[in-house]
């Protein structure tokens, strides 16, 4: 077992690590789907993001971490009756942040909203047209394999979309994207996986807690805060191609990010319908 699997482990004293039981899925979806087969997952790691019941918003997302720099830029703020700049800020260029496990880089993250992804289904969403005669929590596993073909076989980054005329779509969605993965998903639920694999599927968040006492899931240091895209002042500044008042960057972009991180950065959270609590003082290597 390498050390990003470790940390991710599926064993919790105290109820279902969640993340850990969709990393386990993951590693079997990738040996059972031809079409994922080339996805390392030693570099790809699943934590959970909060999401409330009965709100709006992404049930899971892919993140890149292998975009190179921007370009340098700035932003700026016009007098809409004059056109004259009033304000703009430091130039700065946007950066990925970087995370390693067991000294080891990681290239993607893939966050679940919990508990909210939980409750996904698929008498509540338009994806019941795809799967007719399927159980609803097939929904869930829908959007696993979703995210995991986001990731881009040819280079890093996020799967390039093509329209039919073979032309660069600018859609991260298309029609052939949407029945590519319904297509993988039959195809693994044809080859007859294990069925304690997908057996936390089968629960919403309260039938979870019922089941297993309690739903937690990886995190980072700094919770709800986690690694991603980031702007970066330029040193030096560049002469300004316009004049105008000076706005600092961070007030623009809000917060301190997160710009590395390590497995001694994961810790193990506990979610709730409304809210979590940091599994302390056990972080995410002690509770593999």
């Amino acid at each position: 077992m390498d050390e990003l699997e470790r940390v991710s482990a599926h064993t919790w004293a105290g109820g279902i690590n969640y993340t850990g039981h969709l990393t386990r899925l993951m590693r079997d979806l990738v040996v059972r789907v031809p079409e994922l087969r080339y996805i390392d997952l030693g570099r790809v790691l699943v934590f959970a993001r909060p999401g409330r019941v009965g709100t709006d918003g992404p049930h899971a997302t892919c993140h890149c971490l292998g975009l190179p720099a921007s370009d340098p830029g700035y932003y700026f703020w016009r007098d809409l009756q004059t056109g004259r700049l009033t304000r703009r800020t430091e130039w700065f260029v946007e950066r990925s942040p970087e995370v390693t496990c067991g000294g080891r880089a990681v290239d993607y993250l893939i966050s679940f909203a919990l508990p909210r992804f939980c409750n996904q289904s698929l008498e509540r969403s338009p994806k019941r047209a795809w799967y007719p005669g399927v159980p609803p929590w097939v929904a869930k596993l829908d959007t696993v394999v979703h995210e995991l073909y986001h990731i881009d076989p040819a280079q890093p980054g996020i799967r390039q979309l093509v329209r039919p005329d073979g032309r660069p779509s600018p859609r991260s969605h298309t029609p052939e994207f949407y029945a590519a993965v319904v297509s993988m998903v039959r195809a693994y639920l044809d080859s007859h996986p294990d069925p304690a694999v997908l057996e936390f599927l089968q629960h919403d968040f309260d039938g979870l807690t019922a089941r297993y006492g309690g739903v937690a899931g990886l995190t980072f240091r700094g919770f709800p805060a986690y690694p991603r895209r980031y702007r970066e002042a330029l040193v030096p500044q560049p002469a300004p191609l316009e004049t105008g008042e000076e706005a600092p960057l961070h007030s623009c972009v809000g917060g301190d990010p997160i710009k590395s991180a390590t497995d001694d950065d994961l810790q193990l959270r506990q979610f709730f319908a409304t809210g979590s609590r940091l599994l302390a003082p056990q972080t995410a290597r002690e509770a593999a």
